[in-house]
């Protein structure tokens, strides 16, 4: 008795474990462009927070931080990305908390945010710090002009970041990230103005303003 006894203990600890050690490592990002973040989301839309809710799943009776949802109310203003599997979006969902990879987003203000998500089976749009989320007036221009058609025209092609020196592309369609080299930060010339894009031989290069006539692209191959 003593040892089914410790056995159903050792074994509810190692579940308790399992557990812990997704909630904790539930949210582990990689850094990513927002071409990058474009192009992997299901929704990209420009939009303003009007309301918050909770959604649980256990009637209010407890708090559930795996399965309980805050409910962001939201005005599209412009939808970016998504429009053949959602004509517009009035709620994004998100995990409680931010251990969980929950997003907090500001419903007081007139703070409009650029917003990628992804559907979930249940037609849900989710948001979680992994996504790429940012106040609108924090993009540059060439951000928002990206958003408009070039970040799509290159999500054939793949960035790759560059932390230490010697880096260098795989393949035809790679194009080096190196901000966090060059400028200590991943927020540099790159990422506020650059887009990664496919030439006419099939290669990838970086590219900044303009209709994109072939010598104008960015060849920082050897960084």
């Amino acid at each position: 008795m003593r040892n089914s006894g410790t056995r159903f203990l050792a074994s509810s600890l190692l579940l308790l474990s399992l557990r812990v050690q997704h909630f904790v490592g539930g949210c582990s990002c990689s850094p990513a462009h927002l071409q990058q973040a474009f192009c992997s989301a299901d929704i990209v839309i420009r939009a303003k927070i009007s309301g918050k809710k909770l959604i649980s799943e256990n009637n209010g009776e407890s708090f559930d931080v795996y399965n309980d949802l805050i409910r962001y109310e939201v005005k599209q203003i412009k939808m970016f990305k998504g429009f053949e599997r959602k004509k517009t979006v009035q709620f994004v969902y998100t995990a409680p908390t931010s251990a969980a990879c929950g997003v907090t987003l500001n419903t007081t203000s007139k703070v409009q945010y650029l917003l990628t998500g992804h559907l979930g089976s249940d037609g849900r749009v989710q948001v979680g710090l992994c996504n790429y989320i940012l106040p609108w007036e924090e993009l540059t221009l060439s951000q928002r002009k990206n958003l408009n058609h070039r970040y799509q025209m290159g999500c054939d092609c793949r960035i790759s970041t560059c932390y230490t020196l010697p880096c260098s592309v795989s393949a035809e369609n790679d194009c080096l990230w190196t901000d966090r080299l060059t400028d200590k930060t991943l927020n540099g010339p790159q990422a506020k103005y650059f887009s990664c894009i496919k030439r006419s031989d099939g290669s990838c290069s970086w590219y900044r303003g303009g209709s994109p006539p072939e010598k104008e692209f960015m060849d920082i191959s050897e960084p």
